[in-house]
C-alpha cells in the first residue's frame, strides 16, 4: 500500500465499499470540480485530475488555441500561447492548454459540497456493483440471516447486502424469527430509488432443483437430468427425472439409500411432500407417471392440438389420482403440460351407457346410428397392460416440488 495519505484513504474506501480505487478517484475528481465551479463562478472550462505522484487532486482551467479570441474565459490566441511556450513550441490552432488553479482557497462550503458528491458517487458505484453481481446470480441458492420484518416481507442479510423475501414467495408451512438462517433462491434483481433490490424465493421450483443438485451427485454431474419441477409450496411437489446412462435409475438416485437424499430436501422444505417420477417422451406414459402414486387403467388422447387427455382409473384409485382438493392431478397437469380429465370405471361405464342410449334413441327416430357413434367416440385410446403404474418415488413426509413415482415411507 502507498504511503500517500490520500491514496491510503482511497484504497481503504474502495475496499470497504467493494469497488475499484479508480471509481473513488473519479468521484473525488468530480467532487473537486463541482466545488470549484461553485467557488469560481466563471465561464471557464475546469478540469480536475488526480496526480498519482504527489497524491493530490489538481485543478486546471482549459483554454483552446484559436486564431481570434471571442471568449477569453475559454480561448487563447496563438500569440499568447507562444508567449507561454516559446516561439519554437509545436502548438496549433485547436490545441488545448491547461492552466493550474488553486484549490486551497475553496473554503469550508466547497469542502462540504465535495464530501457530498464523493458520498453520492461512491454509493452509486456500490449499488451498480451489487446489481451487476447479483443479477448474474439469479437462480442461485443463497444463505442469509433474518434481519427484520416489513409488512409481511422478510428482510434477509446476505453477505454485505440486504435481500427481501416477499410474503408471496414464502411457504405457508414456514415461519421465521429474527436471527434465523434462511436458504432461498435468488428470483430476480431490480433497481429502484433506494438501490438494487434482491428478491428471494422459498416457493420457486428453481429452489427445489438446486437442492437436488446439492444433495444428489448424479444430478450435479449431469448423469441424472431434472426435466421438470412443479410445486404447491408447503404441501406437495412433483419432479420429473431422466437418466443419461442406462444403468443409473434416476428415481432411485434422487431418493437415495433408505430415502436419505430426498429426506434431506424434505427437511429443508419443512416437510413438503415430493413425488419423483420418470420422465418420458411419450406423453401418455409421462401422464401416467406424473399421476403416481395412483394406478392408471387407460389413457385416451382427446385432443393433440389442445393437449387434452382422459384418464380412467379404478374406483378405488379415483381419490388418490385426484388428490386432496385436486392437488395430485393439478400438479401432474402442470408437470406434463396436458389437461387431464380423470374418471373412474363406474363414471366411464355410465357415460358409455348414456352414449349408447342416445344412439338407440337416434336410431329409433330414423337418424344414422353410424354418425352418432362417430360423434360419440373421440380420441385415441391407449390401454394399459395390467394395473402397474410407472415406477417412481414419493416421500411420505412433506416433500419438495418434483414428481415422484414411488412412495417413500
Amino acid at each position: 500500500m502507498t504511503s500517500n495519505p490520500l491514496m491510503q484513504t482511497i484504497e481503504a474506501l474502495a475496499k470497504e465499499k467493494g469497488i475499484e480505487p479508480d471509481v473513488v478517484i473519479q468521484a473525488m475528481e468530480e467532487a473537486v470540480l463541482t466545488a470549484s465551479r461553485k467557488f469560481y463562478k466563471g465561464d471557464e472550462d475546469l478540469k480536475a485530475k488526480f496526480n498519482a505522484e504527489n497524491g493530490q487532486i489538481e485543478l486546471f482551467a482549459v483554454k483552446t488555441i484559436v486564431e481570434a479570441v471571442t471568449n477569453p474565459a475559454k480561448e487563447i490566441s496563438m500569440a499568447e500561447a507562444k508567449e507561454i511556450y516559446g516561439e519554437d513550441a509545436e502548438v496549433e490552432v485547436g490545441y488545448e492548454i491547461e492552466f493550474p488553479k488553486r484549490t486551497d482557497v475553496l473554503g469550508r462550503i466547497a469542502a462540504q459540497t465535495a464530501k457530498q458528491v464523493i458520498f453520492q458517487k461512491v454509493r452509486e458505484a456500490e449499488r451498480e456493483n451489487v446489481y451487476a453481481e447479483y443479477n448474474q446470480r439469479v437462480g442461485e441458492v443463497m444463505n442469509g440471516l433474518v434481519k427484520r420484518f416489513e409488512q409481511g416481507d422478510i428482510i434477509v442479510e446476505v453477505g454485505r447486502v440486504e435481500a427481501v423475501l416477499p410474503r408471496k414467495e414464502q411457504s405457508r408451512a414456514e415461519s421465521y424469527a429474527q436471527g434465523d438462517r434462511v436458504r432461498a433462491v435468488i428470483r430476480g434483481v431490480s433497481k429502484n430509488a433506494k438501490g438494487p433490490q434482491i428478491v428471494l424465493s422459498r416457493t420457486d421450483p428453481a429452489l427445489l432443483i438446486k437442492l437436488f443438485e446439492q444433495e444428489v451427485p448424479e444430478v450435479y454431474d449431469g448423469t441424472v437430468m431434472i426435466r421438470g419441477a412443479v410445486r404447491e409450496a408447503g404441501d406437495r411437489a412433483k419432479v420429473a427425472v431422466y437418466s443419461r446412462e442406462r444403468d443409473v435409475d434416476p428415481v432411485g438416485a434422487c431418493v437415495g439409500m433408505k430415502g436419505t437424499r430426498v429426506q434431506a430436501i424434505i427437511r429443508e422444505l419443512r416437510g413438503e411432500k415430493i413425488d419423483i417420477v420418470d420422465f418420458s417422451d411419450d406423453p401418455v406414459q409421462f401422464v401416467m407417471n406424473a399421476l403416481s402414486p395412483a394406478k392408471v387403467q387407460r389413457v385416451t388422447i382427446v385432443s393433440d392440438v389442445d393437449k387434452v387427455m382422459e384418464v380412467m382409473v379404478e374406483d378405488s384409485q379415483l381419490s388418490l389420482a385426484i388428490g386432496k382438493k385436486g392437488q395430485n392431478v393439478r400438479l401432474a397437469a402442470k408437470l406434463t403440460g396436458w389437461r387431464i380429465d380423470i374418471k373412474s370405471e363406474e363414471e366411464k361405464r355410465k357415460e358409455v351407457e348414456a352414449q349408447f342410449g342416445a344412439l338407440e334413441a337416434a336410431s329409433a327416430e330414423g337418424d344414422d346410428p353410424i354418425e352418432g357413434e362417430a360423434a360419440a367416440v373421440e380420441g385415441e385410446t391407449a390401454p394399459i397392460a395390467g394395473e402397474a403404474a410407472p415406477a417412481g418415488a414419493v416421500a411420505d413426509e412433506p416433500a419438495a416440488d418434483k414428481p415422484a413415482a414411488e412412495e417413500t415411507k
